[in-house]
């Protein structure tokens, strides 16, 4: 549930694979409290908060003596949901924007539409099949969790690079950038950013 006056959201997930405990203030600092079990994923999501300049928080605790396939999932779509939840009906928010940042050699663009309609296309080809801890196959799909979840369009391509930690870092900083614009209050508009009325 968001919280009366602010825009944040908890969002709590037990499943026999995971435990999770996410809060998000979207207007926040870029403060981050994060502990997945999964040191790349605790490093994309400081950044992710720190560039989108969204207060997180997020325990997990996983069966990563399987893999790490259910904690990174599950994570995203908890971070998908109090997105979510926090915007409310997403009155006055500017809903669209995108973003590119580089890393080093590395290019990534991310364009979000906050329109209440589920979608991703994420284009990005890897070199090795982990980073760290994380599979490069998950990535596509963490992102669609995520965008499923905060009910948004979400399209993510990355357009150079050469290393696989440069271009999965591109891809989280210009999501949160893109994020941070999407959801801004826009001074001009008092309600629903559509000509339907409604997200």
């Amino acid at each position: 549930m968001a919280n009366a006056g602010e825009r944040s959201a908890r969002v709590e997930r037990e499943t026999r694979e995971t435990r999770i405990s996410l809060s998000l203030h979207v207007d926040g600092q870029g403060l981050a409290e994060v502990d997945t079990g999964i040191g790349f994923l605790d490093h994309m999501l400081t950044l992710f908060a720190h560039h989108g300049l969204f207060d997180l928080a997020v325990s997990c605790q996983g069966d990563l003596e399987v893999d790490e396939h259910h904690s990174a999932e599950d994570v995203m779509m908890c971070l998908g949901q109090a997105l979510a939840q926090s915007l409310g009906d997403k009155a006055g928010i500017v809903r669209t924007a995108h973003s590119y940042v580089a890393m080093d050699e590395a290019l990534a663009r991310t364009v979000v539409d906050l329109s209440g309609r589920p979608f991703s296309v994420v284009q990005c080809s890897y070199h090795g099949s982990r980073v760290g801890q994380l599979s490069t196959d998950l990535i596509a799909h963490m992102l669609d969790v995520m965008a499923t979840r905060a009910a948004m369009n979400l399209h993510v391509k990355v357009l150079a690079g050469d290393n696989d930690h440069h271009k999965v870092e591109a891809i989280f900083k210009s999501l949160a950038r893109a994020l941070d614009q999407a959801t801004r209050l826009d001074p001009r508009r008092a309600g629903i950013p559509s000509t339907k009325g409604v997200l």
